[in-house]
């Protein structure tokens, strides 16, 4: 078994399922030990935990409110406690919505920017201590190609990604002397199990595509770890679009 993660510790928000399930089942077959964390639903987070511990890895479920800060120390203080620290943060919790601008109430705008934008500040401020006392680490967030393409009735996405994407551009700068490196992973159409309250699928995921086809969530996962990986350590303040040419600059 490859063992490019060995000895490292990685925490991955929204990890219950889809994209954040396949990163962590993949950071953990490549001998990270993962901490799979989960809004509310133990059970799945749970099932994650025991798959990567029934193929001989190891891992803790920790269910968290990533917008809670007293929550989200306790997760990262239960994985020090456990593990020793935490070299990987995977930010990838997030929530979709499909509302037209004129119907948005404010609740939902901050809503939806509480999870991508404030939870990614909220875990980095948790997590990034204990980087630097491991002499380094990657943090990698889950960006999108609605925050390119702006994609109708889903403005408070699009603006909670770009936001995303300028907070790793600048906390690249500010942690690149610790030896942390921060980027952005930004899918385009990936085929998922999609929640109702998300909508209908990004443009492109059918024939618009170049490529002919959406993503599987291994290639996001394996996105993800290469920007995690020791051969992405020259790779900072990034965005890797991920998304069969839908969208091309």
């Amino acid at each position: 078994m490859e063992q490019t993660f060995a000895g490292k510790v990685a925490l991955v928000t929204g990890a219950g399922k889809n994209i954040g399930r396949a990163i962590a089942l993949g950071l953990a077959r490549r001998g990270a030990t993962v901490v799979v964390n989960g809004r509310s639903d133990r059970v799945l987070v749970e099932i994650v935990a025991a798959e990567i511990t029934a193929a001989g890895g190891q891992a803790i479920g920790c269910l968290a409110d990533v917008t809670d800060p007293a929550a989200v120390q306790r997760m990262v203080d239960e994985a020090a406690a456990a593990f020793g620290g935490i070299d990987i943060l995977v930010c990838n919790a997030g929530l979709r919505r499909q509302t037209p601008f004129l119907d948005m109430a404010l609740a939902e705008w901050r809503e939806i920017l509480s999870v991508a934008l404030d939870g990614a500040f909220i875990l980095a401020r948790a997590a990034v201590p204990h980087m630097i006392g491991r002499g380094g680490g990657a943090i990698v967030a889950l960006s999108g190609i609605s925050t390119h393409v702006g994609t109708p009735n889903r403005c408070h996405v699009s603006a909670s990604k770009a936001g995303l994407e300028g907070l790793m551009r600048a906390l690249a700068v500010e942690l690149a002397p610790h030896g942390i490196t921060c980027n952005c992973v930004a899918p385009g159409a990936v085929d998922t199990v999609r929640g109702a309250s998300a909508g209908a699928a990004p443009p492109g995921a059918g024939r618009g595509i170049p490529l002919g086809r959406p993503a599987t969530m291994q290639e996001i996962a394996a996105a993800v770890r290469f920007l995690a990986g020791p051969d992405g350590r020259f790779v900072t303040g990034q965005t890797l679009h991920v998304n069969g040419g839908a969208f091309l600059t």
